[in-house]
C-alpha cells in the first residue's frame, strides 16, 4: 500500500472507497456498521427495508473482504436484530470464525415493554484459519486458580480473557482489572471525557484490546465505519498504522481532531 495512504480518514462511501484501496492491504479490519434500529446519524439513514440493509451489508463485506490480507483478522461488532443475519454472510465470504463475543454493559438502554438492551454482539473472524496473528500475551490476565485459589496447577504467565465482555460503569472506564479474566470496561457514556458527538461510541479500551491481540505494532489497522474515530485512535496509540472511511464529513472532521491530540505510545505486541 502507498505510504500516502496510510493514516487517513477518507470521507465518502464505504464501499467505492474501499474499492480504490489495493488488495490485501489491510492486516485488521473493525467494523461497528449501523444497526439498521433508527439510530440518528448526520448523513445515514438507520431505519432501511430489511432486503435494502442486507444488501448493502453484503457489498460492505465484501468491499472489506477485497482489502484484507489473507493472514488478516475481521471484527464486527452487531446488534440482535442482524447478528444471525451477519454470520450468515460472513462464513459465506469464507472467513473462519473464531469466536462469537457477547459484550454485556449493565448501564444498558432502557426499554418499556421487554428487557433492557444490555449486550451487543462482536463476531471474531479470521481469513485463513491457520495463519493469522493472535499475541495472546499482550491480553494475558491472571486465573482464579493464581488470585483466589492459589492453586499451584495455575498458569504463572496468566490466562487469556474469557469471549463474555461484562461492561460495568462503577468500574474504571479505562482500566482491565490485573486481578480479573473478564473485560470491565464501561459503555461509553454522555459524561465520560472520551465522548465525542457520534452517537453510537465505542469504548477506546475495547478497540485497544483488540488491536494488541489482532495486530502487531506498524500494521495496517481499517475501520470501514469512522464514526466517533475510536478505532483509529486506538490504532495510533499503539504505534499501529490506520485508514478510516466515513460518509459523514462533520464527523471525519471530529475523528481528525481527535487524532491530533493523540502521540502513539510504545506497547509490546
Amino acid at each position: 500500500m502507498k505510504p500516502g495512504l496510510f493514516n487517513r480518514v477518507f470521507e465518502g462511501d464505504c464501499c467505492e472507497i474501499l474499492d480504490n484501496l489495493p488488495e490485501h492491504c489491510v492486516d485488521l479490519a473493525f467494523a461497528d456498521p449501523p444497526f439498521n434500529i433508527g439510530y440518528e446519524y448526520d448523513q445515514y439513514s438507520d431505519d432501511r427495508e430489511a432486503e435494502d440493509y442486507l444488501s448493502w451489508t453484503e457489498r460492505w463485506l465484501k468491499s472489506v473482504k477485497r482489502v484484507l490480507k489473507p493472514t488478516g483478522s475481521f471484527y464486527v461488532a452487531i446488534g440482535d436484530e442482524y447478528a444471525a443475519e451477519m454470520k450468515i454472510r460472513l462464513d459465506a465470504l469464507g472467513f473462519t470464525l473464531r469466536n462469537w463475543i457477547i459484550w454485556h454493559y449493565t448501564f444498558g438502554v432502557n426499554c418499556q415493554k421487554k428487557f433492557n438492551r444490555s449486550h451487543a454482539h462482536i463476531f471474531y473472524y479470521v481469513a485463513d484459519s491457520k495463519k493469522f496473528t493472535f499475541n495472546a500475551d499482550s491480553v494475558r490476565v491472571p486465573s482464579a486458580r493464581m488470585t483466589t485459589y492459589a492453586d499451584r496447577r495455575a498458569n504463572p504467565v496468566g490466562k487469556l480473557p474469557d469471549d463474555t465482555w461484562v461492561l460495568r460503569p462503577q468500574e474504571d472506564e479505562r482500566v482491565f482489572p490485573t486481578e480479573s479474566d473478564t473485560w470491565y470496561v464501561s459503555r461509553v457514556c454522555g459524561t465520560f471525557k472520551e465522548r465525542t458527538d457520534h452517537p453510537c461510541q465505542m469504548p477506546e479500551a475495547v478497540l485497544e484490546r483488540i488491536i494488541k491481540v489482532s495486530s502487531n505494532p506498524g500494521d495496517l489497522v481499517l475501520d470501514p465505519f469512522g464514526g466517533s474515530g475510536t478505532t483509529l485512535a486506538a490504532a495510533k496509540k499503539l504505534g499501529r498504522n490506520f485508514v478510516g472511511t466515513e460518509l459523514s464529513s462533520d464527523y471525519a472532521r471530529q475523528i481528525r481532531q481527535r487524532l491530533q491530540k493523540i502521540k502513539p505510545v510504545t506497547v509490546p505486541a
